[in-house]
């Protein structure tokens, strides 16, 4: 990168090696970000807390380990958090009045793990209560806006996190993901979001959650380079998360993921590309366009990618599981809910008022019917080695609208925009969202990457195969907007 690039224009991977010759001073660029979240986060609300002061003492530190010689992989690398996980003795709300007064008592383990690397957490990041929401709002810290267009949400529940990278406050964000809340706003605002392989991240505490078993921690990048990079340092066995295990050879491998997306994936790859996932999922005509132009690109550049989709159980393209994520909310917020309802997110308190009627034999069918949707994808996987579909299937829509009214022409209900995405967290597979072209609003949009349990770093090189095809500048308007003076 060209030695005047802004600041808040360098990626992860050239801060931490500026930053450790010497090049670039840490408290240069914090400074610099927390300007410009001064600036321009009035209007944008991503930020629902900032930590100034601390984010400039572990600024001054890491420009002091860089001085003594120490070369960590995200030395000066500023950072942020979704509001659903815990930065120690900082404001941790999950979106929720609930939670307004809470302190986190301690780091998540993965920011524990950026910060022991040499990266910096400047602050958190505005999510939907519960993390439970397709958009980023919520009655305690409002709305948020995408980047793009201020009139447009960033999706949902990391709006926050996507926003807080597409802005320029930070090259990376740490987030969630238990039905696509990272894959989808990054393909609304032009960023690379990724989903691991379940348990692949550690996250032993925090707050409890809704889809804990279907959630992993979620990466959002302006690139798959940094996205590997923070891999490198996150995935890793902890007994003390129940979800996580022992992992194969290839993923512990130091410097695996970065040195992976550097090279070319093996041209012998079974790749599958699918408009509808096989269940008839809307798509509107600007985005399929898209979509195809973007799999003939690739098919253009010598890659085979057949046309078809996986063989699911009936009944999978009405979201089988979005029962867990009600009833689950109603069981641990459903008292809370019948003292105060004024206090919840109109849609929220939706939400666990009809997980009050599931009766416990609907409960109990859900483990069987998530089991045939893995036999069926796992099934699909005997034949592929990767599945190509839309991360998204509209443009980003107003803010003041829950979820677009119409979708491929067909009236759209709350969920018709997030259907492309929840299938793979009940499978518990890795998922990327790689930017690959524009809507007819010239909004961005995401081509979504999927392998098979424990295909990590499959899916993280061909996303970066993805990115060299595409070769398209997905910077969002409001990061180029320079600061006075």
């Amino acid at each position: 990168m060209h030695s005047n690039t802004p600041l808040h224009l360098l990626r992860a991977h050239h801060i931490a090696s500026q930053v450790a010759c010497g090049k670039l001073r840490a408290v240069d660029l914090v400074t610099h970000v927390l300007e410009r979240i001064t600036v321009l986060d009035p209007a944008l609300n991503a930020m629902v807390d900032v930590d100034r002061e601390g984010a400039l003492v572990q600024a001054a530190l890491v420009d002091r380990r860089a001085v003594a010689g120490e070369h960590l992989p995200l030395l000066g690398v500023p950072f942020t958090v979704k509001d659903n996980l815990w930065v120690g003795q900082r404001p941790a709300t999950c979106g929720s009045a609930l939670f307004s007064g809470h302190v986190a008592p301690r780091d998540a383990w993965c920011v524990a793990r950026l910060k022991a690397q040499g990266a910096i957490c400047i602050g958190l990041t505005n999510c939907s209560e519960f993390a439970c929401k397709g958009v980023t709002s919520n009655p305690l810290h409002g709305t948020t806006h995408n980047p793009w267009r201020a009139d447009l949400t960033p999706g949902g529940s990391s709006g926050g996190s996507v926003a807080s990278v597409a802005a320029g406050f930070a090259p990376i964000a740490l987030s969630t993901d238990s039905g696509g809340s990272v894959r989808r706003p990054a393909a609304h605002t032009g960023l690379v979001g990724f989903k691991c392989t379940t348990g692949l991240i550690p996250h032993p505490w925090g707050f409890d959650e809704p889809g804990h078993d279907l959630s992993s921690i979620g990466l959002v990048a302006r690139d798959v380079l940094d996205c590997a990079l923070m891999l490198d340092v996150l995935v890793d066995f902890d007994a003390r998360d129940p979800l996580s295990h022992r992992l194969p050879a290839e993923l512990t491998v130091p410097r695996g993921f970065t040195r992976v997306v550097s090279k070319i994936p093996e041209r012998s790859l079974r790749i599958a590309w699918s408009a509808d996932l096989g269940c008839g999922f809307a798509v509107d005509d600007d985005v399929a366009a898209a979509m195809q132009t973007a799999v003939m690109q690739l098919r253009a550049n010598g890659w085979r990618i057949d046309n078809v989709s996986p063989a699911w159980p009936d009944g999978t393209a009405n979201y089988p599981l979005l029962m867990q994520q009600h009833a689950t909310l109603a069981a641990l917020y459903g008292a809370a809910w019948r003292d105060a309802p004024q206090r919840f997110d109109p849609a929220i308190a939706a939400q666990i008022e009809a997980g009050m009627d599931i009766s416990a034999a609907a409960l109990a069918a859900l483990p069987f019917k998530r089991n045939r949707l893995r036999a069926a994808l796992a099934d699909f996987f005997e034949h592929y080695d990767l599945l190509l579909c839309p991360t998204v299937p509209v443009e980003p829509w107003p803010c003041d609208k829950i979820a677009p009214n119409t979708i491929g022409g067909r009236a759209a209900d709350t969920r018709a925009h997030a259907v492309f995405t929840p299938l793979f967290n009940q499978c518990d597979v890795p998922a990327l969202s790689v930017p690959c072209g524009f809507g007819a609003q010239r909004l961005p949009l995401g081509l979504q990457v999927v392998g098979p349990r424990y295909a990590d770093l499959r899916v993280l090189q061909f996303g970066a195969e993805i990115e060299r095809v595409i070769d398209t500048d997905f910077t969002a308007p409001l990061m180029l907007v320079p600061l006075a003076g």
